[in-house]
């Protein structure tokens, strides 16, 4: 059987220590009848854990409980949640993959769901993540929603073709100058020792129509749409850097660099040119890059995306940060209190070194083993069943620096590298300075500017729109009071937040 190396330091001597079916939690007494427990999810393995999966199995005989999981690709997550939270009919856990989601916020504030705070500290490995994250996910001082907790560092960035760089005789890119050169090289192959029909950048970054380009973000040196200069929130799509950023991408789609099509591509479609080996950089967290490099080694053993630390723009070095968390997790009030308890336990247990050990890793034996030099080896049935942190480890995790340098698969020379990535990464990221603040005018209004603002940079890119027509826009949001009272909104509650 072929078996796959994943680093296993970074997992603590509890888990070292784990039997094959882990320690039972403690019990007392006859046990009561098991809990049925209703979750709404994604996933990003190839495909979605079935309802015998052993893991889930493991987990309900573990916690007493049933599971029903409805698993939803990440292409159309965010329609199917915007249709369940707008039919009101809201299972017992709930994901949302942004905070600031306009219809979640909405319900938030008419009390759809459980205010959670009280209970919190009853739970000590969900107390136990950073006070930073259960800061960030307060709404109104509140916390209603569980954070997917996630590393400070190792976000979705920049991954560059390493061994097409060293092909070419070409450095790893520092500037966005840089960037466009390696782009431009990776495209025109100028001494053919690459394939001839390959592209420099998957473009997966308008897959949102409130997407803001990675490239804006760097040309802005800020985490999104929103930066923090002399104290206050300013509106990067209001800013000349993003108009520049809007030139050089312009630049890129007019010299083939990007996809003739990448407005209308979705994530998986993204990996999947990625995977293929017709890409020189793609965009993921350090640890989800891996996956295409592994699809694009079986094509060519050689194959090596390197996650980039950072970027510097015409305002600096930019690489982002992450809050802390990916998405939330919110209980809705038709819950009776004796549930909402339960379902806090079962994710207590995940977040505990043993949960999160069964949802990543698996079981003991099947899934894999522990080598001597203390790395777990995973075997195909692990592979198999869609064992990974980019499945059960989506709804159940526990705060680790590192958990975005690893991947299942990944051997140890990955890993390590991934680590000191993220290290350098910790020195120069930037957070989003609005992550968690509420706009009631964005709630209403937003996802109509969203998209307004994002089909203008879409045909901007295509050529289709002129600067003109950008500039254009830009003066008529300045001029809308509506629009502009978003920013004044947001300001507010950072003030506020910031005890100001």
């Amino acid at each position: 059987m072929t078996k796959k190396l994943l680093s296993f330091a970074l997992l603590t001597p509890t888990i070292l220590a784990l039997t094959a079916c882990g320690s039972q939690p403690a019990s007392s007494g006859q046990q009561s009848a098991p809990t049925e427990i209703s979750i709404m999810t994604e996933f990003s393995t190839p495909d979605a854990p079935g309802p015998d999966n052993p893991v889930l199995k493991e987990f309900e005989k573990r916690t007493n409980t049933i599971l029903n999981i409805n698993w939803i690709s990440p292409n159309n997550f965010q329609d199917k949640l915007n249709a369940i939270l707008a039919s009101g009919q809201l299972p017992d856990l709930t994901k949302s993959n942004k905070l600031n989601n306009p219809q979640f916020q909405k319900m938030i504030q008419q009390g759809a769901f459980w205010d959670l705070t009280p209970f919190i500290k009853d739970y000590p490995n969900l107390a136990a993540y950073p006070q930073s994250v259960w800061d960030n996910t307060k709404i109104n001082g509140k916390n209603y929603v569980i954070p997917s907790v996630r590393p400070l560092d190792g976000a979705s960035y920049f991954a560059i073709r390493k061994d097409w760089l060293d092909a070419l005789h070409l450095p790893i890119p520092q500037t966005m100058d840089d960037l466009y050169n390696d782009l431009f090289a990776f495209t025109h192959n100028p001494d053919g020792s690459l394939k001839p029909d390959v592209i420099g950048y998957n473009m997966r970054d308008m897959t949102s129509a409130n997407a803001v380009p990675t490239v804006q973000d760097i040309y802005n040196a800020s985490n999104g749409k929103w930066k923090l200069q002399n104290g206050k929130l300013i509106d990067t799509d209001l800013q000349p850097a993003t108009r520049d950023a809007l030139l050089w991408l312009n630049k890129a789609y007019n010299n083939g660099l990007i996809p003739k099509d990448f407005a209308v591509f979705k994530p998986t479609q993204a990996e999947d040119l990625a995977k293929s080996n017709k890409v020189g950089m793609s965009q993921d967290t350090v640890e989800g890059i891996w996956r295409s490099t592994d699809g694009a080694s079986k094509i060519d053993p050689k194959a090596d995306f390197l996650p980039l630390v950072s970027l510097t723009g015409p305002n600096g070095v930019f690489a982002p940060r992450t809050p802390g968390y990916n998405a939330v997790y919110a209980i809705p009030k038709t819950v009776p209190l004796d549930k909402l308890k339960k379902i806090l336990s079962l994710m207590d247990y995940g977040a505990s070194d043993e949960g999160f050990t069964l949802a990543c890793f698996g079981l003991q034996g099947p899934d894999y083993t522990v080598g001597s030099d203390g790395f777990k080896i995973v075997t195909d049935q692990a592979v198999k069943d869609n064992i990974s942190q980019s499945s059960f480890g989506k709804i159940f995790e526990r705060y680790d620096k590192y958990l975005w340098a690893y991947h299942t698969g990944m051997p140890k020379t990955v890993f390590d590298r991934n680590k000191t990535i993220v290290d350098a990464r910790e020195k120069v990221s930037i957070p989003d300075p609005t992550d968690g603040l509420y706009s009631d005018t964005y709630t209403k209004q937003g996802s109509e500017y969203d998209k307004q603002i994002s089909d203008m940079k879409i045909q901007v890119i295509m050529g289709k729109a002129t600067m003109n027509d950008w500039d254009n826009l830009v003066k008529k949001l300045q001029a809308d009071p509506q629009y502009m009272k978003i920013a004044d909104e947001l300001n507010q509650a950072y003030q506020q937040r910031a005890g100001k």
